[in-house]
C-alpha cells in the first residue's frame, strides 16, 4: 500500500491547499482505487475540505476560529494555563480539537473524488511559519 510524506511551509496562521500535491501523487499509483487518507502529524493544526473556487471563504473561516477562539491574551481566555509557548499556542491547540487531524477522501481511477468546488486543505492555527508534515496513505 503505497505512503508518502508531503511537506508543507506554512506563512503563518491561514489555510495552505494540497489538492494539487494530493492528486498528482495519487495519479502516479497507476489507475489506483481506494480510499487516500491524509493525516497531519501535528497537534496545532487541522486539515479540511473545503471550498476552493472563493478565497474569500478561506478568509471567512480563519476569522470565524479567530472569533470563537482568541488568543490567550484576550480577557476572556485567562483560564487558560498552557501559555508558555505564546498567546496563540493553547487557542491553536483547541482549534486542531475541534477539527479533523485526518481526511478521508475516495480514489477512482488514479483520481480525487473530490465535488466541483472541494479543495483540500491544511489549516494552519499557529501565528509564526510552521514546517507541517502531512501522511498520505493509500488503500
Amino acid at each position: 500500500m503505497p505512503q508518502t510524506m508531503f511537506e508543507i511551509e506554512t506563512r503563518g496562521a491561514g489555510l495552505y491547499e494540497l489538492t494539487r500535491q494530493s492528486a498528482q501523487w495519487v495519479a502516479r499509483q497507476a489507475g489506483h482505487c481506494g480510499l487516500l487518507t491524509l493525516f497531519v502529524q501535528h497537534t496545532s493544526c487541522s486539515l479540511l475540505i473545503q471550498e476552493n473556487a472563493d478565497p474569500e471563504v478561506q478568509g471567512d473561516l480563519q476569522a470565524f476560529f479567530g472569533r470563537l477562539v482568541p488568543p490567550s491574551s484576550d480577557p476572556s481566555m485567562h483560564y487558560l494555563r498552557h501559555t508558555y509557548e505564546g498567546p496563540d499556542d493553547m487557542p491553536a491547540h483547541i482549534k486542531a480539537a475541534m477539527m479533523p487531524v485526518s481526511l478521508s477522501v475516495p480514489v477512482k481511477d488514479g483520481q480525487l473524488m473530490l465535488g466541483t468546488w472541494q479543495g483540500i486543505y491544511l489549516f494552519e492555527h499557529r501565528t509564526a511559519p510552521h514546517l507541517r508534515k502531512v501522511v498520505a496513505h493509500l488503500s
